[in-house]
């Protein structure tokens, strides 16, 4: 008998029976599957005698449960997880090597890459398995920031400070030449095919006041950097074209800026074209339970064309109107030390690491030791948005920093060390997640792994990616993330800042991926080593563009099915001429309807006899490709001639179907 079914007919688990064995007097080993008949007999009725055998064992068993539940209550210490995490943070967070978490993750049943995104619930039950006790982060907003993480809370003081404006909206409906025409620069001939590739952060004035501008993309692939832009905004501008309407991108923002709960103004933009209709946006924005003023609603509605200049005064009215009424909300303390929001990070040739902070609270100032998420560093130049060197930044002011051991990533948040030596002291305490970050290398084995696992369950698009920014990096891996088929996944093995290089080429070739530049070149002894080693390089100024082409590579491993269309019926009537695998028959079609180059499955007496390919079809002397229900033909078959009279013909095509 099973130690299984023998465990269920005394109603105790498993592992009880086989700690029981012993108990009653049976040398029966911990690893036993299965125990003699007899033996398993008189062990029931033993039980069967004496009930209390069980009770006994349990009362025996409990206090020690509890003792060793205590003792490991004891000795976890507390982590806290946020909501949704990736895989490589998650790994820096239990100080664990990004292979390790993956292989714990597999073990759960759940295959994710380095990249991948996991929630809380599935974070904490592997952080559990590592031996911590996890609870979300939010419950302890001051050691969230102190890890470096983005945090949503507002900043607090008594002094105003200039509201920070994010501007966002549909693309291609006039954000930057908007933000062009406020700050006098232009800046939109500067990015490819008119779509900001990436966020920046400026200044203008208006009666005497500053106002912080951030300006987000407005392509769908750029998701996460405008959630971002909600995040440490105090108004947001919601630009809509007059003569397009309200588009999914709109509609997008639309429900980042609710959730953030940002007081906005939307700005009806393209008035100067002829086929502009304010109405027909502000009748949408109404659609969408965002009734405007002019409606008498509460949602301010401004309209500007970027192009003229018109309506843009009164626009930043309009937000300086809207900063009075939220003045409570946007107040900083000048004299705290400043804190923080990365707004964009890249690696400059001639400068290094640079990251461009937005100061949300206390004063920056050059020479002061900086924790930016994992990364840390002293402040050696600061920038304002003209490119003039600054020596501080008081709350609400964007500025470039220079000084940074790395680039940190966007969202992250910006903090002062007390000195030089808690810096370095930060600096150590932070090297395990810097490991984790660079441990593509073992990622690439574990992938590997991952993939013989699943035999030919899953097929992947491998992809070495080099951007210029963290910002846009961040962007295409989402973008890349969304892309998904019933076979195909798309890996990538390995990411990075700045130029294509030799161990790009090298690197994608041992894995049989292809590389990707965006904004970046290909040094020429790279792409060299390219063309003789044959790996796929293509760079781009368009990220969508860059997109569109993983798209094609996962379509073309994409497998498909074939799926039987059923056209018709028809009964044989005569056969004219047979030849070896050919003949020409006369038929009735009495369903459906039946095609050249179709196929036919001949039926006789119910039974499958044999399938032909339907190569001609003949109404009368006429050739036809098809010919209806109620209707005799003649009819020219390829493949078996064993058809006869009074034979059924079932026609039907073959299509695949992803």
């Amino acid at each position: 008998m099973n130690v299984t079914e023998l465990a269920r007919r005394i109603k105790v688990s498993p592992n009880e029976m086989r700690d029981l064995f012993p108990r009653l007097g049976y040398d029966i080993g911990r690893k036993a599957i299965k125990v003699d008949d007899a033996v398993a007999h008189k062990i029931i009725e033993m039980v069967e005698q004496d009930s209390s055998i069980i009770e006994r064992y349990r009362r025996e068993q409990q206090p020690e449960e509890e003792e060793i539940e205590a003792v490991s209550t004891e000795t976890k210490t507390e982590l806290r997880v946020p909501q949704v995490i990736t895989v490589r943070d998650f790994a820096g967070l239990v100080q664990k090597p990004v292979t390790t978490v993956i292989q714990e993750l597999m073990k759960n049943g759940i295959l994710a890459n380095l990249n991948e995104r996991i929630d809380y619930e599935t974070a904490s039950i592997i952080a559990e398995d590592f031996g911590y006790a996890p609870v979300p982060q939010d419950t302890d907003r001051t050691d969230q920031a102190q890890q470096g993480g983005a945090t949503d809370e507002k900043p607090t003081g008594s002094t105003p400070r200039p509201p920070v404006v994010v501007v966002m909206g549909h693309v291609d409906h006039g954000k930057t030449k908007l933000l062009d025409t406020i700050r006098k620069a232009n800046v939109i001939d500067s990015e490819s095919g008119g779509i900001t590739q990436h966020i920046g952060a400026y200044q203008a004035e208006r009666n005497g006041k500053l106002i912080t501008f951030i300006d987000t993309p407005g392509h769908q692939a750029f998701t996460a950097m405008r959630s971002r832009g909600a995040r440490v905004a105090d108004i947001a501008i919601l630009v809509v074209a007059a003569d397009d309407g309200l588009k999914p991108q709109t509609e997008e923002a639309i429900q980042i800026i609710q959730s953030a709960k940002v007081p906005f103004v939307v700005a009806i933009n393209k008035i100067d074209k002829p086929e502009a209709d304010p109405e027909k946006v502000l009748n949408q924005l109404a659609q969408k339970n965002l009734l405007p003023e002019s409606w008498g609603g509460k949602i301010m509605t401004v309209n500007v064309s970027a192009k003229s200049g018109e309506g843009i005064e009164a626009l930043l009215d309009s937000v300086l109107l809207v900063a009075e009424v939220e003045q409570d909300h946007i107040m900083a303390d000048p004299d705290q030390p400043a804190v923080g929001t990365v707004i964009e990070s890249h690696v400059d040739k001639g400068e290094g690491p640079v990251a461009t902070i937005l100061v949300r609270t206390g004063t920056l100032r050059r020479g002061d030791a900086v924790q930016v998420g994992t990364v840390v560093g002293k402040i050696r130049a600061m920038k304002n948005h003209l490119g003039k060197e600054i020596t501080e930044a008081p709350p609400s002011t964007p500025v470039k920093l220079l000084g940074l051991k790395g680039s940190p990533e966007v969202g992250d948040t910006l903090h002062i060390a007390d000195d030089e030596t808690s810096l370095k002291k930060i600096q150590k305490q932070l090297k395990h997640k810097e490991r984790a970050y660079r441990d593509t290398q073992t990622w690439q084995q574990v992938q590997t792994n991952g993939t013989e696992e699943e035999g030919d369950q899953a097929k992947e698009v491998h992809v070495v990616l080099k951007a210029d920014t963290l910002g846009s990096q961040e962007a295409i891996i989402q973008s890349l993330e969304t892309i998904v088929a019933k076979d195909v996944r798309v890996s990538i093995v390995k990411k990075g800042l700045g130029n294509i290089s030799d161990v790009d080429i090298l690197e994608a070739e041992s894995v049989g991926a292809r590389v990707y530049g965006f904004n970046v070149k290909i040094n020429q002894n790279a792409e060299e080593l390219a063309q003789e080693r044959g790996v796929p390089v293509r760079t781009d100024t368009i990220i969508y563009n860059l997109i569109d082409d993983v798209q094609e590579q996962v379509n073309a491993l994409v497998t498909y099915d074939k799926v039987k269309v059923e056209l018709g019926r028809a009964k044989v009537l005569a056969i004219f001429r047979t030849e070896r695998k050919t003949m020409i028959i006369g038929a009735l079609i009495t369903k459906g309807k039946a095609v050249t180059q179709s196929f036919a499955t001949v039926m006789r007496n119910d039974t499958k006899v044999t399938t032909v390919t339907v190569t001609e079809l003949k109404q009368g002397k006429e050739t036809v490709t098809e010919i209806p229900a109620g209707t005799e033909c003649g009819i020219s078959l390829k493949g078996s001639s064993n058809i006869v009279k009074d034979d059924i013909l079932e026609f039907y095509t073959e299509e695949l179907e992803k």
